[in-house]
């Protein structure tokens, strides 16, 4: 159900199932870090009910002070992530779950920029179902021409995700 062999992108149909598993894991989460954090959030297409994507979840934890972000790692490591130390986002740490990543977990300060605006593009896409197969058919046409470079087709979606956020 989850699980994205590294280097590729491959798109699946949504299932409500990618509901119930972050239900699961953000329990895990909070039995792990809960006392360190403010809030944590279910993100990315996994999170947008009937677009396809790829078969990880992502998820943005967030924390009172980023300066003190790094006091979730052992705990996280602990419940089996790893923490991406050259993921290159500016205030995010960025942790992984998974041989074939299953998870990917975004450490940010809480109301800045990097938590705020991935809820606002979730949300929109959530309230606008035509946005959301706008979306889904750029992620569709990424993936036929970028299928083996996960990280120009992230870099290709940005413009989109810049401009929903900013409308």
């Amino acid at each position: 159900m989850l699980g994205l062999q590294k280097g590729t992108v491959r798109l699946v149909d949504y299932t409500p199932l990618w509901a119930e598993l972050y239900q699961e894991e953000e329990k895990r989460i909070r039995a792990a870090v809960g006392h360190l954090i403010v809030d944590i959030q279910h993100i990315g297409s996994t999170a947008i009910p009937g677009i396809k994507a790829k078969p990880i979840l992502d998820m943005i934890v967030a924390v009172a002070r980023f300066r003190e972000a790094l006091s979730c790692r052992v705990p996280l490591e602990a419940i089996g992530y790893d923490y991406i130390a050259n993921a290159g986002l500016k205030n995010d740490h960025v942790f992984g779950k998974g041989v074939e990543r299953t998870h990917f977990l975004h450490l940010v300060e809480y109301e800045t920029a990097e938590w705020t605006n991935p809820l606002r593009f979730r949300d929109r896409l959530r309230k606008d179902a035509e946005l959301a197969r706008e979306y889904e058919r750029l992620k569709e046409d990424l993936e036929e021409r970028l299928g083996n470079n996960p990280a120009e087709y992230t870099s290709e979606k940005l413009r989109f995700i810049r401009e929903v956020i900013a409308s």
